[in-house]
């Protein structure tokens, strides 16, 4: 399964994972089925790891209108937001 990563800097921590976490509808619109996995820190940034199941889906709906909306509402600073998408690897 493709893994992405997505980094940001947001306006308040607490405010956008308020946010984050209503966003259920759109991520299942973007694919996800199994939990995201996030961080934030003391510098107001994030960072979240998520499995969707159609990369090109996901990509589609990460750079619509309504994740653009959504990522104002949480006060993200859409600049800043980098994406990553995982396909490296290193055998142990």
């Amino acid at each position: 399964m493709t893994k992405v990563i997505i980094t940001a800097d947001v306006q308040d921590s607490a405010r956008w994972e308020a946010g984050f976490r209503s966003h259920v509808d759109l991520f299942k619109m973007m694919t996800i089925k199994k939990p995201i996995q996030f961080s934030t820190n003391e510098k107001n940034q994030v960072a979240l790891c998520a499995e969707p199941e159609d990369l090109a889906k996901y990509m589609e709906i990460l750079n619509d209108k309504v994740t653009a909306e959504a990522m104002a509402y949480d006060g993200v600073k859409r600049e800043t937001v980098k994406v990553f998408v995982l396909d490296k690897e290193v055998e142990m």
